[in-house]
């Protein structure tokens, strides 16, 4: 079986990243002109309780990334409908949500795609094709500086956590990890 998923490389242009944002205008990663970093976070869509937990704790942590110079979204490949749904239903009159995601650049950014399952916990229908999380710190030059990936809704990164991890790495000058592509033929040993 032949995944057309490639993963990104840490210190590497990330790919163009641009959806409508519930509320009105457009999120636009080439017009984001943070201090330090744009954190990217994908999440499964209005179906997901665990999303909801996950956006409701960034909401509440937004002035933390703000003063740490980091601008942030949330991005789903929902639909216009249920895009603008996210926002007031879940509580989050700050946090730019992002919806239309293409699911080729989901896979270009290295996400996991699934199916319908049908009705959620939440009461609310999956749709038949959608994003699993991903969470991505992205630097003011559009390169990757760290990403978090996965192939369920559970066991995410922890905002707090990262908050942490960001006043260190701002602080020591810490410089993106993982950016080896080819090994040496040591290594293969």
């Amino acid at each position: 079986m032949r995944s057309d998923i490639q993963p990104l490389v840490p210190r590497q242009p990330v790919p163009p990243l641009s959806v409508a944002l519930a509320g009105g205008g457009r999120f636009d990663l080439a017009a984001e002109t943070p201090k330090n970093f744009t954190l990217v976070v994908f999440y499964r869509g209005l179906h997901c309780p665990q999303c909801r937990k996950q956006l409701t704790d960034l909401e509440a942590k937004l002035p933390e990334f703000e003063k740490r110079g980091v601008s942030v979204v949330a991005i789903s490949a929902d639909n216009a409908e249920r895009g603008e749904r996210t926002k007031p239903e879940w509580g989050l009159p700050k946090l730019r949500i992002g919806y239309g995601l293409n699911l080729r650049t989901a896979r270009a950014y290295g996400l996991w795609i699934s199916t319908s399952r049908g009705m959620t916990s939440a009461g609310i229908e999956e749709t038949s094709l959608f994003n699993e999380p991903g969470l991505f710190l992205i630097k003011p030059d559009r390169t990757l500086y760290c990403a978090s990936v996965q192939t369920m809704p559970f066991a995410r990164p922890q905002f707090a956590d990262l908050l942490g991890a960001i006043d260190f790495v701002i602080e020591k000058n810490y410089p993106a990890r993982g950016e080896v592509v080819n090994l040496p033929a040591q290594a293969a040993e």
